[in-house]
């Protein structure tokens, strides 16, 4: 944590060179005797038969008072002390730092998570801690959040989330769509979030939180974890049309394409594997989504080859594969257009074969380009509801010019209804620019 406009303080001594010429002194003889007298240093040691421990004790001067009654040097016998030298005060460590909340001047306190900590539970930490810090404090000064990123995080998290259910419902939509039969349609769709569930277990073993990286792999995911499933169903009703009793289609079925669908999924398990190799900070951001992706793609293929074909053999049979309502007749005629237009473009395609190969090399070349042209960027730019600005002035302006200049600028900018809130500071501390 760190604190911006907050003005340490500090104990000011100012020396009054008439005052320290006549008594024969020098500011370097102010100086040595102030910095030999506040030294913490040790103040003895014990020492025992197995262990020695150093005495040590802060007996360093904290308050104005202490400072002046601080004995300088002798002269004729009688002490000078600081206070009869120099004006001694209380004041602040470096009186050119200033913030602002808004128009009221604030100390502006920035909370930062440590590294592996999550920010969210960081957030409601703070914000079930800000009543008590509240209640502490003179009822003077008003607690209040001027930044909160999380609430962007939040609403990003959410929004993944629901495009993940979303993904997830229209994929059921469409296995129905498409194989127009209620028992097939619930197979693959308790096939989803078996692997999804799957996955979750393998990211709470393996310490991954949900966060956008790991929702955007399971909603990637949502659509390969279907593709297994769905292919087994078509190979098993195959045989179930022709007659044959579901269980021995169910082992047939899945016996001829366990191999093709174990080809596919570790073809596509490899090309997440340079993922994972990736080095500096885009092979950490990355690899929890390579790691979740490629589990759900692993759980479903488990899925796919086991329960799956055990689903088919009790809830699949001729009578429901051949059982058809008013919508399945009308969808299949759509299909059987959709493979009628299909099949007369097939046939163009394979009877000009060189416009074919033109088209493609054509659009081969098309990619090149436009993958040279696109502006590229580490992270794609998006609105996180901040804006950061840096205010200039001449050199030689002051901190009150400076301060002055700030409150204008503030005047301006809170003047817009879309601005919430607004945070200035001015400073030389190394953190804030003047």
């Amino acid at each position: 944590m760190t604190l911006s406009g907050g003005q340490r303080p500090a104990v000011r001594v100012k020396l009054n060179a008439q005052a320290i010429a006549a008594l024969g002194l020098t500011s370097e003889t102010v100086r040595t005797a102030i910095t030999g007298a506040n030294v913490n240093s040790a103040k003895g040691s014990l020492d025992g038969p197995s262990r020695a421990v150093t005495l040590s004790a802060n007996d360093q001067m904290q308050s104005a008072e202490e400072y002046r009654q601080l004995i300088i040097a002798y002269q004729n016998g009688a002490p000078i002390r600081l206070g009869d030298v120099a004006t001694v005060e209380q004041g602040a460590e470096n009186s050119w730092l200033g913030a602002w909340a808004n128009k009221e001047q604030a100390i502006v306190m920035n909370v930062q998570r440590q590294p592996g900590a999550n920010i969210i539970s960081t957030a409601d930490s703070i914000r079930q801690m800000l009543p008590q810090l509240t209640e502490s404090l003179p009822k003077s000064v008003k607690v209040t959040v001027l930044s909160d990123r999380t609430t962007n995080i939040r609403a990003s998290v959410d929004d993944t989330q629901f495009e993940l259910m979303m993904a997830i419902a229209l994929v059921v939509m469409i296995i129905y769509l498409f194989l127009r039969n209620i028992p097939a349609t619930i197979i693959p769709g308790v096939a989803v979030p078996l692997s999804l569930i799957g996955t979750f277990a393998v990211m709470v073993f393996l310490d991954f939180s949900i966060n956008n990286l790991t929702l955007m792999a399971l909603t990637i995911a949502t659509g390969f974890v279907v593709d297994d499933a769905i292919v087994v169903i078509e190979n098993i009703s195959r045989y179930i049309e022709k007659g044959e009793k579901p269980l021995a289609a169910a082992l047939k079925g899945a016996g001829e394409i366990g191999f093709t669908i174990i080809s596919l999924t570790f073809s596509l398990i490899a090309v997440l594997i340079p993922l994972l190799f990736m080095g500096d900070i885009v092979g950490r951001l990355f690899r929890e989504f390579a790691i979740t992706l490629a589990v759900a793609i692993l759980i479903s293929a488990v899925v796919s080859l086991t329960l799956t074909p055990m689903m088919c053999a009790r809830m699949l049979s001729q009578e429901s594969l051949r059982k058809q309502n008013r919508f399945s007749r009308a969808s299949e005629k759509m299909f059987d257009r959709i493979i009628a237009a299909y099949g007369r473009g097939l046939a163009k395609v394979l009877n000009h074969p060189w416009l074919t190969l033109s088209v493609a090399l054509s659009t081969l070349l098309l990619s090149v380009l436009l993958w040279v042209f696109i502006p590229k960027g580490f992270f794609p730019v998006q609105d996180n509801g901040i804006i950061q600005g840096t205010l200039q002035a001449p050199q030689s302006s002051s901190f009150a010019n400076m301060a002055q200049r700030q409150r204008q600028v503030a005047d301006v900018i809170l003047q817009d209804p879309a601005v919430q809130s607004l945070t200035s500071f001015v400073g030389v501390d190394g953190t804030n620019r003047r």
